[in-house]
């Protein structure tokens, strides 16, 4: 390994500290010396001029849905090529860590609109591991790009501990035994350093394959069952991740219940998806923030919403996008989308189409989609003079209702017909409160997830953007420091790993940005090639320098170096469980299997 001199660049070290004009040397995959005066390089160090520049801790990451992924380009390019140097997957309840193929496939292809055919061929022909520790020891051989840190999805042992078919069944429980498992596989995986458990209430997020349609068999667990898993959770100090019901938004409380140090118990770290300004609901954001504070100073809770920072822009072919799974009709016809004969005979059915209006006029009902076909607009179809105008355009010169003319295009043109709408965050201007919100934690990108439908790989250089343009203003959101420590040391605080900060002795994952190419080209998307098929991207080379991941050269100049793809650059970062001294080995796991663990990770 080759040390690097990074000379003259802005340093900003993850923490609110101001930033300065400073050298960095690496070497070892270490940070050896930061001064603001002349260091003296090792002979044949390599020298960056990153003068006029930004010299930052590498971006994290902290909701992906890389698992499949990795397994298949574990480069992970998408996201490094941003700046990301650490990424977070097994959130909402999906893992592939215990579960066999066909169970992992069902469980995730239909929810993260990745494409099955890529996915299931990948799983069948490496999988070889069930236990947290294998899991570790089989992505450790990959030659992976960004520090990998995971959590165990409850979905994934569910399944494992009580069959796929009990696990999907409404008021099926498990047996004593069942749970038992479960737990014993949860504290396998915070013994191997597992950064804690993933849970899903959502009633959106279906199955794939044999059970078409059933819920993630984490949604159908009861208090019972997910108090016994918590439990070991809180013991270790370690984290809990969820979704809750997006549609009723209740049971976004019994996370905070979870997360508070009622009656003397220690408070758990948990996180929660989402925090956004919506378009169909505008007061949400400072409600859950308001009921998250008090939890958090009045009950001593450690309760975050995972704050979505950018403008929540989504594509979708025809009816192919999770939003319409949130009221009945809309996900009805995502039910039948397997038999298009069926479900185009039911949209046109003047009946079902009283119903679909019924519920796209209550605006009153919780939603996340603000359901206003005046807000989508056609980006293509096979009638391009349909191009540019909104469902409600096209509606008026039909003299008809949008919702007729929404399926009617539907039922004639399915998914040849592509249109965008914004859900939320709608006016970077009004991002101040967003940003600065103590109750959030800046992330859920859901990189490697809705291939189609989104990408967010580079939503840390979009913030900073954001940030930048206000400054132009002259009306700040909040100064650069603050937003780089949201960005990378507060994300790894919260999570529990040792990452995202840029200091003598620690691992040297660094970002170098030019500030002068940060414009709002960062906000376009962009389709590039995926493993033969393709995905929405997001495109600004000319704006990341370098990404130097455990000290090695990842990207430089617009280009990734020759290793990447081919070496390993990252690690598997164990989390650091607060409370865990001297854990004890889950009784199923044998001493064997646990010092399986590769010594680097």
């Amino acid at each position: 390994m080759v040390a690097t001199l990074i000379q003259g660049g802005r340093l900003f070290d993850g923490t609110e500290s101001p930033s300065r004009i400073a050298n960095v040397l690496v070497d070892d995959g270490r940070v050896i010396e930061i001064s603001e005066g002349e260091i003296t390089p090792p002979d044949n160090a390599r020298i960056v001029d990153a003068s006029g520049q930004w010299v930052m801790p590498g971006f994290i990451d902290n909701h992906t849905h890389y698992d499949g992924e990795l397994l298949v380009e574990p480069g992970l390019g998408e996201s490094v090529r941003h700046g990301v140097t650490t990424v977070l997957l097994g959130g909402c309840s999906l893992s592939f860590v215990c579960a066999d193929v066909e169970d992992c496939c069902d469980m995730f292809t239909r929810v993260e609109a990745f494409p099955r055919e890529i996915l299931y061929p990948v799983l069948r022909d490496q999988k070889n591991w069930s236990t947290p520790s294998e899991w570790i020891n089989h992505i450790s051989s990959l030659p992976f790009g960004p520090n990998i840190a995971s959590f165990l999805g409850h979905s994934d042992i569910r399944v494992v501990s009580m069959g796929i078919e009990r696990s999907v069944q409404p008021g099926e429980k498990p047996t004593p035994a069942e749970v038992r498992q479960m737990s014993d596989l949860l504290q396998q995986a915070l013994d191997a350093g597992f950064l804690g458990l993933s849970m899903q209430h959502n009633p959106w997020d279906k199955m794939d394959g044999r059970f078409w349609s059933k819920m993630l068999p984490s949604a159908y667990a009861k208090a019972p069952e997910r108090n016994a898993l918590t439990k070991f959770v809180r013991q270790r100090g370690a984290h809990l991740q969820g979704v809750p019901n997006l549609v009723n938004r209740f049971n976004a409380l019994w996370y905070m219940v979870q997360s508070s140090s009622f009656f003397f118990r220690r408070p758990m770290k948990t996180s929660l998806v989402a925090m956004m300004n919506l378009k169909g609901d505008p007061y949400l954001r400072s409600l859950i923030s308001g009921i998250a504070a008090m939890f958090n100073k009045l009950c001593g809770a450690n309760f975050r919403f995972q704050a979505f920072p950018v403008p929540f822009r989504v594509l979708a072919e025809g009816m192919e996008l999770v939003i319409f799974e949130e009221f009945p009709t809309g996900e009805l016809a995502r039910h039948l989308s397997r038999d298009l004969e069926k479900r185009n005979t039911t949209l046109m059915d003047p009946e079902y189409r009283k119903k679909f209006k019924r519920h796209y006029r209550n605006k009153l009902a919780p939603k996340v989609w603000q359901k206003d076909f005046g807000d989508a607009y056609v980006m293509e179809a096979p009638d391009k003079s349909f191009i540019g105008k909104s469902f409600t355009d096209i509606a008026e010169e039909r003299g008809q209702h949008p919702v007729d003319t929404f399926l009617d295009l539907v039922v004639e043109m399915d998914q040849d017909i592509l249109w965008e709408t914004t859900i939320g965050n709608v006016d970077p201007e009004k991002y101040g409160k967003l940003y600065n919100d103590k109750n959030g934690i800046l992330g859920f990108a859901d990189s490697g997830a809705h291939i189609n439908n989104m990408a967010f790989y580079n939503f840390p250089l979009r913030v900073l953007r954001y940030v930048q343009a206000s400054h132009e203003r002259g009306k700040p959101l909040m100064s650069y420091e603050k937003t780089i420590w949201r960005l990378t040391k507060e994300n790894a605080d919260f999570f529990n790993l040792d990452a995202g900060h840029l200091a003598v002795g620690k691992r040297a994952d660094i970002t170098v940005i030019d500030p002068e190419k940060l414009g709002d080209h960062v906000h376009e998307y962009h389709t590039a090639p995926f493993l033969g098929s393709s995905r929405l991207v997001n495109r600004n080379d000319d704006v990341v320098s370098l990404v130097m991941i455990n000290g090695n050269v990842a990207w430089e100049a617009g280009d990734f170096s020759a290793a990447f793809g081919n070496e390993r650059f990252g690690q598997f970062l164990k989390g650091k469980h607060e409370y865990s001294t001297t854990p004890q080995p889950a009784a199923s796991e044998s001493k064997q299997s646990r010092d399986r663990v590769p010594a680097g990770a």
